[in-house]
């Protein structure tokens, strides 16, 4: 019997989470992925997922997601394309968003293709059989294989669907931990803790650093809010469209309920928020107990007076007209693409306005560039001044931080022979690594990539 493990992808970045378990009873090998998403930087997808996979795809038996941001599903059309046909396995919530997310790319896709004159990366129909190939399993139910094993899904509490996935072989339990939440978390449940796992591969994003204490937030985007009026100005929030956006709204229902703001404009200028908030408003069940205290008590959480939500192009182009102060909420969450560049060429120059951000920047990304303070970014081929005010609150972040990923990998430390500390940038994951082997005296190891670990 052994147990090998291998990093594809997901380790020494942030994006692109893909990794490969393959078991073997002497008799039969089963390879099983965990993760398939795209690698982000400057552009919606880097040339590097263009790559080969490390594995042949049609030997892939099964694929385990851990929940619906891009860098974790982005590539499963690639795979089925190069011949994967065995099953995908989800939370219900998770396969749910991952058919929106995935449908928004393959335009984002070719469209960057277009623009670059190769071919893109995948397209719609590969998208469509993936979902042929998807089956759904819940929380806290444990599922078992004909292959020899077992797994059980745990609450992220990253986004809504999100699961830490726990392998069981041959009495070795290996854990998943995908993206882990921000607890607490405004909207969604805490993280579970995990128990009893003889291996955990879990991510670093935060490893380094530390965010602003969670009573901060709220206060730390009213004095944007209100300074932004003051100025008479805009203030552009560049938000992922899937959990940010529904919590960034949230808050603000908040404040204008409670009249800590006055009542102006708000444009959520995302499709893909726009279903994406739909799908919120019906998963409930899943919220913290706070958030569904609110709901049962009639109110609408994601909602409030002078919201608006823009669909059609014109609509969107429209928000240009609209007398200032407003504020827009528009994806990518990163400026990597979609309709947040079109708002950050109009309104970067002028020193009146405002962009906040509210999120991971990834390195290369033209987010990154103004959280590391450039007086100039290059968007859709022009160089743009930035004159805006450019603000940012880590506390949004959907990530745990520093310490509290320590006291996450703490409860494992009783039983835990090795975490693995990927999903990260290097030097995040290795400053997490060291302070787990310091504090908590546990293997830590930051892998390498396409390197196979036995797992004894």
């Amino acid at each position: 019997m052994s147990i090998n493990l291998k990093f594809c992808s997901g380790v020494g970045s942030v994006t692109g989470a893909n990794f490969l378990l393959t078991l073997s009873d002497g008799t039969k090998t089963t390879k099983i992925l965990v993760d398939c998403g795209l690698i982000q930087g400057e552009k919606v997808a880097q040339a590097e997922n263009r790559e080969e996979f490390g594995y042949v795809a049609s030997e892939i038996d099964m694929l385990f997601i851990t929940h619906a941001h891009l860098d974790h599903v982005g590539r499963i059309p690639k795979l089925v394309k190069e011949g994967f046909n065995g099953k995908i396995y989800s939370t219900p919530e998770t396969m749910a968003l991952a058919a929106l997310i995935l449908e928004d790319a393959v335009g984002l896709l070719e469209k960057e293709a277009k623009n670059e004159g190769v071919l893109p990366l995948y397209e719609i129909q590969d998208m469509r059989k993936a979902f042929t190939l998807w089956q759904t399993i819940s929380y806290h139910s444990e599922t078992s294989f004909p292959e020899g094993f077992s797994i059980y899904l745990r609450d992220a509490g990253h986004i809504l669907g999100s699961a830490m996935i726990q392998f069981t072989y041959e009495n070795k339990k290996i854990v998943f931990t995908g993206d882990l939440g921000n607890t607490p978390t405004p909207l969604l449940k805490d993280t579970e803790a995990i128990t009893g796992a003889d291996y955990v591969i879990m991510e670093s994003v935060y490893g380094d650093r530390n965010h602003e204490p969670k009573d901060e937030r709220r206060k730390k985007l009213e004095l944007a809010i209100k300074a932004s009026i003051d100025r008479q100005g805009t203030l552009v929030i560049p938000a992922f469209s899937l959990e940010r956006t529904q919590v960034i709204l949230y808050e603000l229902n908040k404040l204008v309920e409670t009249k800590v703001i006055p009542n102006i404009p708000v444009y959520v200028d995302s499709p893909l928020a726009t279903k994406i908030t739909d799908i919120y408003k019906g998963s409930t069940a899943l919220f913290n107990e706070r958030a569904q205290g609110e709901i049962r008590g009639g109110d609408d959480i994601f909602n409030f007076p002078h919201l608006s939500f823009t669909v059609s192009g014109d609509a969107s182009r429209s928000i240009d007209h609209a007398k200032s102060p407003k504020i827009i909420i528009a994806g990518s969450g990163m400026s990597v693409g979609g309709r947040v560049l079109h708002h950050e060429e109009l309104y970067l120059p002028d020193p009146k306005n405002t962009i906040l951000l509210v999120g991971y920047q990834t390195l290369g990304s033209v987010g990154r560039h103004l959280l590391d303070g450039a007086k100039k970014v290059s968007i859709h081929g022009k160089e743009i001044k930035v004159r805006a005010k450019i603000e940012t609150i880590l506390g949004y972040s959907s990530h745990k931080d520093s310490d509290h990923l320590l006291e996450f990998a703490a409860t494992a430390q009783d039983t835990a022979k090795r975490i693995f500390v990927a999903m990260g940038e290097p030097k995040a994951s290795l400053f997490l690594a060291q302070k787990i082997r310091d504090n908590l005296g546990l293997d830590a190891l930051y892998p390498e990539r396409n390197v196979d670990y036995e797992l004894k």
